[in-house]
C-alpha cells in the first residue's frame, strides 16, 4: 500500500505532520478528516521525495552508525519472534522518535506492502542503508533466515561501533591536551611576555638572549598569527583538494600506512573490518567475488582497497584467497594465515571473523599504549614550554634584583 506524507490542522489549531498509508491520496485525506484533521498537503512518499524529506540540512543520514545497529537489532528481534515484515516496520515506524527515521522506514513498509524485498527497498535509500548491508538483507531473505541474518548483521555493527567508540575515546585526552597547551602556550606568547618585557623596555641593559628569543617570537604572532592561521587553513584546504586526484590519495594512502605507529594502527583497523565484512557476508550466502568486492568498498584505505581488488582478480582467475591476500603485502599476515585455515577446514567465514577479532583487539592493545604512552609526554612537552617561558621572564628580574644590589 502506498504511503503519504501529510501536514495537518488538529483541532486545538495545532499543525500535524506524519506519514499514513492510503491507496490514493484521496482515500489519505478521507482517513486524516475521519481523525477530525484537516489536510493541508498530502503528497506521496516515493523514494526521491523521501530523499529529500531525509537529507538534513549538513547532509547526514536519518540513522547514524549506532542508531542504525539498534534498529537493526530491533527488526531482528521482530523478525525472529515471527512476525511478519510489514508489522515489523509498522511497529518500528511508530516507535521511531525522529521524523525523518519515520519516513524512511515508513517508504520501507510502502516498498514491501508494493511487492518489493526488503533489500530491494532498501537500495532506493542508499544514504541510510550502505551496498553491503543491503547485500547481506538479500541473502538472508533467499536463504529463508532474514531474522539470524539481521541479528549477525547488528552484531557486526555493533562490533564495529565499540572498535571506533574504543578508538576515539583513545585519542580524545591527547588531542585535549595539545589543544589546551597550544592554548595556553599562545596566550602567554602573544600576552604575558610583551606585558612584562615592556617594565625593562626603560633600563639601557641588554635582555637575555632567552627573553629577546621569546619577545622575537611574541612579536611573529601577534603580528603574522592571523595571516599564518589563513595560510594554514588554506594550505589544508588545498591538500584535501589534491586528494580528490585518485592517483595522488593512493600515494598519500600508502605512505601513510607506512608510519611507525599510526600506519600499523591504520593497516589493522582496515584488515579487521574487511575481515569483518567478508566473514558477514559469506556466512550469509553471498558468492565470494560479490563479498570480496564489497568488502573492498568498506576499506578507507585507497591503497588497501587496489590491494583487495587485485586480490580479487586473483580470486576470479582461480587464486585461492588465502594466496591472493598473501601477495598483498599492507594486509596483515594474520588475515592469510586463517583465510588458509578457513579454506582448509570449509570453515571460512568462521576462521575470518576469529581474525577480525583478533585483528581488532591488537588495534585496541596498540591504540591503548599509544595514548598511555603520550599522555605524560605531551604534558612533558607543555612543562618545558612553559618552564622556558616562565624563564624568559624571569631571568631580566633576577638580573635587575643583582644589578641594583
Amino acid at each position: 500500500m502506498p504511503a503519504f506524507s501529510f501536514e495537518a490542522l488538529q483541532p486545538d489549531g495545532k499543525t500535524r505532520k506524519g506519514v499514513i498509508e492510503a491507496d490514493t491520496a484521496r482515500m489519505a485525506r478521507s482517513q486524516l478528516r475521519g481523525q477530525d484533521l484537516v489536510p493541508l498537503v498530502v503528497a506521496p512518499l516515493t523514494a526521491e521525495a523521501d530523499s529529500l524529506l531525509t537529507r538534513p540540512l549538513l547532509g547526514g543520514h536519518a540513522f547514524g552508525s549506532l542508531q542504525l545497529a539498534i534498529w537493526t537489532r530491533q527488526l531482528a528481534g521482530l523478525v525472529s519472534s515471527g512476525l511478519p515484515l510489514e508489522r515489523s516496520l509498522t511497529a518500528l515506524a511508530d516507535e521511531a522518535d525522529e521524523r525523518k527515521q519515520r519516513h524512511v522506514i515508513a517508504a520501507l513498509r510502502a516498498e514491501v506492502n508494493g511487492g518489493s524485498t526488503l533489500a530491494q527497498a532498501m537500495a532506493q535509500h542508499p544514504r541510510d542503508f550502505s551496498p553491503v548491508y543491503t547485500a547481506v538483507i538479500a541473502a538472508g531473505e533467499q536463504g529463508g533466515d532474514l531474522g539470524i541474518v539481521l541479528e549477525r548483521l547488528a552484531d557486526d555493527l555493533e562490533q564495529r561501533q565499540e572498535l571506533k567508540g574504543k578508538l576515539i575515546g583513545a585519542a580524545l585526552y591527547p588531542a585535549i591536551v595539545t589543544l589546551v597547551a597550544i592554548a595556553i602556550v599562545i596566550f602567554l606568547v602573544s600576552y604575558v611576555v610583551p606585558q612584562v618585557a615592556s617594565v625593562f623596555s626603560g633600563t639601557q641593559r641588554a635582555l637575555p638572549f632567552l627573553t629577546r628569543a621569546m619577545l622575537a617570537i611574541s612579536d611573529g604572532v601577534r603580528d603574522w598569527g592571523w595571516w599564518l592561521l589563513g595560510l594554514g587553513v588554506a594550505a589544508l584546504v588545498v591538500f584535501r583538494l589534491a586528494l580528490r586526484n585518485s592517483e595522488l590519495r593512493r600515494s598519500f594512502d600508502a605512505l601513510w600506512l607506512r608510519l611507525p605507529l599510526i600506519g600499523r594502527l591504520a593497516r589493522g583497523y582496515n584488515a579487521a573490518r574487511f575481515a569483518a565484512t567478508l566473514s558477514m557476508l559469506t556466512n550469509a550466502g553471498v558468492p565470494i567475488l560479490r563479498a570480496l568486492q564489497a568488502a573492498a568498498d568498506t576499506l578507507h584505505n585507497t591503497a588497501l582497497q587496489a590491494d583487495a581488488r587485485d586480490a580479487l582478480i586473483m580470486v576470479r582467475e582461480g587464486a585461492p584467497l588465502a594466496s591472493a591476500l598473501a601477495q598483498k603485502k599492507r594486509f596483515p599476515g594474520l588475515l592469510a594465515m586463517f583465510a588458509r585455515l578457513g579454506e582448509q577446514t570449509g570453515r571460512l567465514p568462521q576462521m575470518l571473523d576469529r581474525a577480525a577479532a583478533q585483528l581488532s583487539a591488537e588495534v585496541q592493545r596498540r591504540a591503548l599504549r599509544l595514548a598511555t604512552v603520550l599522555e605524560p609526554l605531551l604534558i612533558l612537552v607543555m612543562g618545558l614550554i612553559v618552564m622556558l617561558i616562565v624563564l624568559a621572564v624571569m631571568l631580566p628580574i633576577i638580573e635587575l634584583n643583582q644589578w641594583v644590589a
